[in-house]
């Protein structure tokens, strides 16, 4: 006597094009971008507790207010808006890279991903110019009695309250501002900069292989696809970054 056993599969969509049917590296990228999110917002949260258990914390206003080749001109933000706009076009030069893609048009991917690798090249160098310049600053602080010249680093923060009455070369002197200002501003900014440098590094890679032929070979250009994923997640997370350091 023989037994027939019976499997029942379970069909979980009938219609259309499945929801499930997605790519895998797609999906593992956004598992990554999520996690990474959540670490950026850990920072993030951590430097808003610090910052507003203080009693007092340095003005965007008067931190950031220099320009390259604009002498001692008091521009607030001036300087940050152009870093942000350089990192909003390369988003944009991104799009239409992973759009030429879907075309399968290889010199329209080569030429927007060349300039979304500008832009971040660009951006990482006035990220550059900027740390340069809060690090080499000399501004005057009265320390224990006496003036010191600080700029801004791990250790030291020029930015605190205006000591009354005193000046220094026309300028009011300032009493040091909290530390955790420094660490906090080095660190995320830093940690944002390193993603930037990556997502060039991943574009230049994608650039040749553009220009190899290697995605032509294979059919489609899903790894445009993903590097853009990458690219747009790190212009969303200076949002917040600038946010939370340039306005607030």
């Amino acid at each position: 006597m023989s037994t027939t056993v019976t499997t029942h599969q379970t069909k979980w969509w009938s219609g259309g094009k499945s929801p499930f049917n997605l790519e895998y590296g797609k999906v593992m990228m956004w598992y990554f971008l999520m996690s990474d999110a959540f670490t950026f917002g850990a920072f993030l949260i951590s430097y808003g507790t610090i910052r507003f258990s203080q009693n007092f914390w340095p003005d965007p206003n008067v931190v950031f207010n220099a320009f390259p080749g604009a002498g001692h001109a008091n521009l607030p933000l001036a300087f940050v808006s152009v870093m942000t706009f350089i990192l909003i076009i390369s988003s944009v030069t991104m799009v239409l890279a992973v759009h030429a893609g879907h075309k399968g048009d290889k010199q329209g991917v080569m030429k927007w991903l060349f300039w979304t690798i500008v832009g971040g090249v660009a951006f990482l160098s006035c990220q550059a110019w900027e740390w340069h310049h809060l690090i080499t600053g000399e501004h005057a602080v009265l320390v224990n009695g006496k003036i010191e010249m600080w700029g801004q680093n791990m250790r030291h923060n020029p930015w605190g309250p205006i000591a009354e009455g005193i000046t220094f070369n026309g300028e009011h002197v300032r009493t040091p501002g909290p530390v955790a200002f420094g660490g906090y501003f080095y660190g995320i900014t830093g940690f944002h900069g390193f993603h930037v440098f990556s997502g060039v590094i991943i574009n230049i890679v994608m650039l040749l292989m553009t220009q190899k032929g290697a995605f032509e070979r294979r059919g489609h250009y899903l790894m445009i696809e993903k590097a853009g994923l990458y690219w747009h997640f790190v212009d969303l997370v200076w949002v917040f970054v600038f946010l939370c350091f340039y306005l607030i």
